[in-house]
């Protein structure tokens, strides 16, 4: 019942099912959350009323009554959505406290520093969240009630401290809102929930959801539940653990605890928990109890558990469990390991990582052999190695970010609200803080090296400087932090390449039993081709071939065929590109012995390939007015002439494709040929290779029967000069709408198809790929008036449905026809998805995204076997 209680809710109903020690409370559904935005961002009556209802169930669950003057129940309002958000929305806690009530709370519990300390932790938080006062005024009214009695920590404070504290905090809401701090309990709780509602849709939890593609329609619920508190004493306290190392995936349990402290103290990063290995020694019965539930919620769920406990005087209270978020190296080792003990199957351990996950896998590490000026050591929270220009501010962090610096986001601690500055920082670090600190979760949901808790560094926001070890860092320096091993180095450090681990490859070998679409990758160079097989590509989907002409060795010959005024002198030009082409394509065939390469022709506008015109229009001017090198001059009017020729108002659509090969046959003609001398070459060697000649750019099955009888001529010449049988295909990228819509006609010259989806995304909107994502792209996306942008993932509703028709067109002409798809479309994991339920036959992406796509689809193979 995810969806409508949260996950939150839904596992704490779960938990109490089953009897696990579970404080008592209710949930208000995420439907509350719909009607809530429904009704103008107000909570209706009705919700309020059926809350006051069943609130009476709960004191009656818990022994208390809500605003009782002799037995008062406090309690908590935390956010709940169905898919995990840690940090990104609001929580209150120690709610029903007012100045009546925090006296019987002391005389209950015989403990009147514990009682006041309470209600001071909730003004503090419910002024924060409910009347959005900044934390950091009472923080500093705070800092100052310790330097007055002379103390450093805050559980050092005294009651009459802490009345006072009370006092000046009740003070500053009344000047900063204009209305005394609420007493009524139920005025609280409604505001309250109304705080947490309105949380949804605060600015970090947009960041977060779009960041992960999660509906901004889903909404949250809304968990009350029965307070119970770590902070009454050295018999009680509150920690945070997992099942399993999120940031390995070792099978051990991990985690932190502290005493006499609530559980913000331990997530906030307030102050540096203990291992909880350590709770062991303190409170063995609790540590013995505490492992065999956290056993039982691994095997219930079957998946690592994150788990929030209090021990309130010597007994233990289950708060939530959730999947845990982890790094992929940990996603991985846990899925492998996890099927080889026999709690769940391949196919679950498949569904259990998430594609893009993999890319984390890719990232560089620090050299072991280099030679490091280490200057501190925090705690290893998030794995990987960065280095970057320290930033103390998010919204600095982000400013350089998108300008493209690389910068190191350094914080006392991180809060939810530094999310933008995260996004874009190459790692973070933090001086306070643990391993389950906001940090630390958020950091090894993104894949994202930090470091936590390194408390030899005093980090100065007003000078904006990092002190430690006898060294100063100012703002603008670069650091290193090593993830793994906690780490901090100064300076950048050598990197080097990631090494694969074995149940990285298995789980990827058992995504190759259950996917149906081959995975091939798209390389120009045998470098390339080399890499693609390293990550388990089976074949090349795309080399472009216009990236050969950019080599330096052939440029001056591309430009001297493009300047031709007849066609014998643009053949005698590309009588020299045509050996430099042969060795091209041989070298990339030969390494794909035994796969298939689909080898498209020239695709771009030739101007392309000559110097920018307002660069050489800048250059003549120069060379006219200052009368220098007159041959040089005339070399350069020649190249503006003819730059100025080729120059079209919408390149995109004009002159490039197979229109260039119609106009210019003689280009593609000896592109041709060097494929087929290249295959003739290989196939005498006795090396099998299957090349695929793809036609670029065509509307019209006129257009592929030109192509179709020039490809079988050149070949038929090709074998009667070498003696040898040689095997090719002949297809087309289907990128026009035109195309599309004779896709029927065009499978009767073609042996296969390959979607161009970025030009069929770009003619499908009408949008230009460069100019939309640089103008206006981002704010269709931020005003949901697209769900995320078409260039990234396939646009299902639209250019999908294109795709769809042009599958089911070309395959009632031709039901064998292989049909893929090329671009990065292919190596995303929802696209990937898309293309399997389609019927096509591969997909194909950069090298490094090869196994984000051969998981995404086992993973839809899966999916459609489960449906």
């Amino acid at each position: 019942m995810k969806a409508l209680l949260g996950g939150k809710g839904a596992n704490l109903a779960e938990m109490t099912n089953i009897g696990l020690p579970v404080p008592p409370g209710l949930t208000i559904t995420t439907e509350a959350c719909s009607a809530y935005y429904e009704n103008g961002g107000k909570l209706p009556e009705a919700i309020m009323n059926e809350v006051k209802e069943y609130l009476e169930v709960v004191e009656k669950q818990a022994g208390k009554k809500f605003g009782d003057l002799e037995n008062p129940l406090l309690v908590s309002v935390r956010s709940g959505a169905s898919i995990s958000m840690p940090g990104m929305m609001d929580t209150v806690l120690n709610l029903g406290l007012n100045e009546e009530t925090v006296v019987s709370v002391a005389k209950n519990t015989n403990n009147e520093r514990f009682a006041y300390d309470a209600y001071r932790r909730f003004i503090q938080m419910f002024s924060d969240v409910v009347l959005e006062i900044p934390k950091h005024e009472f923080e500093d009214i705070l800092t100052e009630q310790k330097k007055e009695q002379g103390v450093d920590f805050d559980q050092e404070l005294s009651v009459d401290s802490l009345k006072a504290l009370i006092q000046k905090y009740k003070k500053l809401v009344l000047d900063e809102s204009g209305k005394p701090f609420p007493s009524d309990p139920l005025e609280q709780l409604s505001l309250a929930i109304d705080a947490v509602f309105r949380s949804w849709n605060n600015d970090r939890a947009i960041i977060y959801r779009n960041l992960n593609k999660i509906s901004h329609d889903i909404g949250t619920a809304v968990n009350v539940q029965s307070m119970v508190f770590g902070n009454m004493g050295n018999d009680s306290g509150t920690g945070v653990a997992f099942t399993r190392n999120p940031s390995t995936g070792e099978n051990l349990l991990y985690g932190e605890f502290l005493t006499n402290a609530q559980g913000e103290d331990v997530v906030a990063g307030i102050r540096t928990p203990r291992p909880i290995s350590e709770l062991k020694d303190e409170m063995p019965e609790i540590y013995k109890q505490f492992t065999e539930i956290a056993n039982m919620l691994e095997q219930k769920y079957q998946d690592m558990q994150d788990i929030e406990f209090t021990i309130e005087r010597g007994r233990l209270y289950m708060l939530q469990t959730r999947n845990g978020k982890r790094t992929a190296q940990a996603s991985v080792r846990v899925a492998y390991e996890m099927a080889n003990e026999g709690l769940i199957t391949k196919e679950q351990a498949i569904m259990m990582v998430e594609p893009d996950q993999l890319n984390q896998l890719l990232h560089r590490q620090i050299d072991p052999n280099a030679e490091l000026n280490v200057i501190a050591k925090g705690l290893p929270a998030s794995p990987g190695a960065a280095s970057g220009h320290v930033v103390f501010d998010s919204d600095e962090a982000e400013f350089l970010g998108k300008g493209g610096k690389k910068v190191l986001l350094v914080r006392t601690e991180t809060t939810p609200d530094d999310i933008h500055g995260i996004i874009v920082s190459q790692g973070i670090l933090t001086s306070r803080g643990g391993m389950t600190s906001h940090a630390a979760v958020v950091a090894r949901g993104m894949g994202k090296p930090c470091v936590c808790g390194c408390e030899s560094l005093v980090v100065d926001y007003n000078k904006k400087e990092i002190t430690v070890n006898n060294y100063k860092i100012k703002e603008g320096d670069v650091v290193s932090i090593d993830g793994a091993t906690g780490r901090v180095i100064l300076g950048e450090v050598p990197m080097k390449d990631p090494e694969m681990a074995e149940e990285y490859i298995n789980i990827l070998k058992w995504a190759d039993e259950f996917k149906k679409l081959t995975v091939r990758a798209n390389a120009d160079t045998p470098e390339d081709a080399r890499k693609a097989r390293m990550f388990g590509a089976t074949g090349i989907g795309l080399v472009r071939t216009e990236h050969m002409f950019m080599g330096q060795d052939r440029l001056p010959h591309v430009q001297k065929m493009i300047l031709a005024e007849t066609v014998d002198e643009r053949k005698d030009a590309l009588e020299i590109i045509l050996p430099m082409q042969k060795e091209d394509f041989y070298g990339i065939l030969k390494e794909m012995e035994g796969f298939p390469v689909t080898i498209r022709l020239l695709d771009p506008p030739l101007h392309e390939f000559l110097p920018n015109l307002e660069d050489l229009l800048v250059e003549t001017t120069t060379l006219k007015l200052t009368g220098a090198d007159p041959e040089k001059l005339e070399e350069k009017m020649t190249l503006l002439k003819k730059a100025k020729n080729l120059h079209e108002f919408n390149p995109m659509l004009g002159h490039r494709g197979c229109r260039l090969g119609i106009t210019y046959n003689e280009i593609y003609e000896m592109q041709i040929r060097a494929i087929h001398m290249a295959n003739a070459e290989l196939t005498q060697e006795g090396i099998k290779v299957y090349p695929e000649i793809e036609i670029p750019l065509t509307v019209d099955a006129s257009e592929m029967r030109f192509f179709k009888a020039m490809i079988e001529r050149v070949a038929q010449e090709v074998m009667e000069e070498s003696g040898v049988n040689i095997e090719y295909k002949i297809g087309t990228m289907i990128e026009m709408p035109r195309a599309v819509l004779v896709a029927d006609e065009l499978a009767e010259l073609c042996d296969f198809f390959s979607f161009g989806t970025n030009d069929l995304t770009q003619t499908t909107f009408g949008f230009s790929r460069d100019d939309s994502q640089g103008k206006f792209l981002q704010h269709y996306i931020e005003m949901k008036l697209l769900k995320e942008d078409p260039f990234i993932a396939i646009d299902r509703r639209g250019v999908g449905k294109m795709m769809l028709l042009a599958v089911e067109g070309g395959r009632r002409t031709k039901p064998d026809l292989e049909i893929g798809i090329c671009g990065e479309h292919g190596g995303e994991p929802s696209s990937v998805e898309f293309c399997h339920e389609i019927g096509l036959n591969f997909v194909s992406c950069s090298p490094y995204r090869v196994p984000i796509a051969r998981l995404a689809a086992a993973r839809a193979a899966i999916n459609d076997k489960k449906n």
